[in-house]
């Protein structure tokens, strides 16, 4: 079985991809972060989910000038406390529009990798980002016009 995953830094005001790589699935999620979070973001917020949370991820944001909103983990054999889960919900509403990039790409736009190696799932999936983006612009030319 071959699979690839795409990790993508998405705008949240637009909602367009501004960075983006492709690993294998069997790498750590936890390793992209500084590949799709660009030091020169004007939002100073960065939000992912509890597999990119680590003291080196925590300690590169701190050290950029951007803030960490990433999701908590549950405390392992224990349940999890209720601020927690009240601040992993809070995360989850702005964290699920990055989700709606990838339901779109996999739902409307038929996006599946079905590659032997790495270089073509990595065009594959770049050029389905480049296609997503492109869709975003129209959307908001559209909706620029009527208004």
């Amino acid at each position: 079985m071959f699979d690839y995953r795409n990790h993508a830094g998405i705008d949240r005001a637009h909602g367009f991809i501004r960075g983006w790589t492709v690993t294998s699935a069997a790498a750590h999620n936890g390793t992209q972060l500084r590949n799709v979070v660009t030091k020169d973001n004007t939002a100073s917020t960065v939000w992912a989910d509890s597999a990119y949370r680590s003291k080196t991820n925590e300690e590169w944001l701190r050290d950029n000038g951007l803030k960490s909103d990433i999701h908590q983990r549950k405390p392992k054999g224990k349940p999890m406390p209720e601020t927690m889960s009240r601040a992993n919900g809070r995360r989850s509403k702005i964290r699920s529009a990055v989700e709606h990039v990838f339901a779109r790409q996999k739902d409307k736009m038929k996006l599946f990798i079905r590659t032997i190696g790495i270089s073509r799932a990595r065009v594959k999936i770049g050029m389905a980002n480049i296609a997503y983006n492109m869709l975003r612009y129209v959307f908001h030319e559209a909706k620029r016009a009527t208004a």
